[in-house]
């Protein structure tokens, strides 16, 4: 097979196409021939030593994938697949075939591409566990979404009005007519005042930002961040609010949740762009350079 490595933390340039040994699947594993793979930015934070959950090189990146099942365990050859795979362990995505536990997989849904299945997995999961498991965001709920126009965001958006949100989304002017295209109620710049009373903020960025949304709650309101924000969380708990600093982890049962919802229309995978594998480095660049609307993937 082919996979990308690195030997050493660094810039994009790091990155390089090499061949190695067809991984052998363990107990409970599915063996994947990769037809897409989502390029996120905690790929490229791994990969400058930024977040070194994977220990130092060498290491292949990677947590999305999508792609048919070889053999294993839990799905017949053949079958079309998605997942998170073992994070935040190393998973080796960024290949052309990759072993994965069975639990992390769900059946890709007939309505999404090998693409934008491939994008799904840790952008719509993050998006899915902040709503559902920590925002409890249910029918009625008002809810201000950060960055909506990124991969989480862009997803965060749907799966809020798909179960009965009232949606204020924030994001750069470009993005806001697909926003609203999306189920958004109402779409702000960053820096435009968005008002108060929201029974759930979904934060991208923690810091000022999630310390901003403490004034912005409704009593018992919860403030989920994706990044560390002490000074907000103290603030919160002192107003009675719900904070809480997520980190996604492999959920089979939400990616079924997701597949249901992509299956009758209620999710879209924006794709701003596709990459070939042995071009992953260019693609975080342009992740990180263009900050598109949607996700990037890579395609074996």
């Amino acid at each position: 097979m082919e996979m990308i490595t690195q030997e050493v933390f660094g810039g994009p340039e790091v990155l390089r196409l090499v061949r190695a040994p067809d991984p052998v699947p363990g107990p409970g594993e599915v063996l994947i021939e990769v037809a897409a793979a989502g390029v996120n930015p905690v790929d490229a934070m791994v990969r400058a030593g930024l977040a070194p959950i994977l220990g130092p090189p060498p290491f292949t990146l990677g947590w999305d994938v999508a792609g048919r099942v070889i053999g294993g365990a839990g799905f017949a050859p053949g079958t079309r697949v998605f997942g998170l795979a073992r994070f935040p362990a190393a998973a080796g995505a960024y290949a052309t075939r990759v072993a994965v536990p069975a639990t992390e997989l769900a059946a890709t849904p007939a309505a999404l591409s090998d693409a934008e299945v491939g994008a799904l997995p840790l952008a719509g999961l993050t998006a899915w566990q902040a709503l559902t498991e920590h925002g409890r965001v249910a029918e009625g709920a008002r809810v201000l979404i950060h960055a909506a126009g990124g991969g989480v965001g862009h997803l965060a958006v749907q799966i809020a009005a798909a179960r009965g949100a009232e949606v204020t989304a924030v994001a750069s002017a470009g993005k806001h007519a697909a926003l609203r295209d999306l189920g958004a109620a109402r779409v702000l710049a960053p820096g435009e005042d968005p008002a108060a009373g929201f029974d759930m903020v979904l934060s991208a960025q923690g810091g000022a930002q999630a310390g901003d949304a403490v004034a912005r709650m409704a009593p018992g309101g919860r403030i989920v961040s994706l990044l560390e924000a002490p000074e907000a969380a103290a603030a919160a708990t002192a107003a009675g609010l719900f904070f809480t600093r997520m980190v996604v982890h492999p959920d089979g049962a939400g990616l079924r949740a997701l597949a249901e919802l992509a299956g009758v229309g209620r999710l879209k995978v924006l794709i701003a762009r596709e990459f070939p594998l042995a071009e992953a480095g260019a693609a975080q660049a342009f992740l990180a350079e263009a900050r598109p609307m949607g996700k990037v993937v890579l395609r074996p």
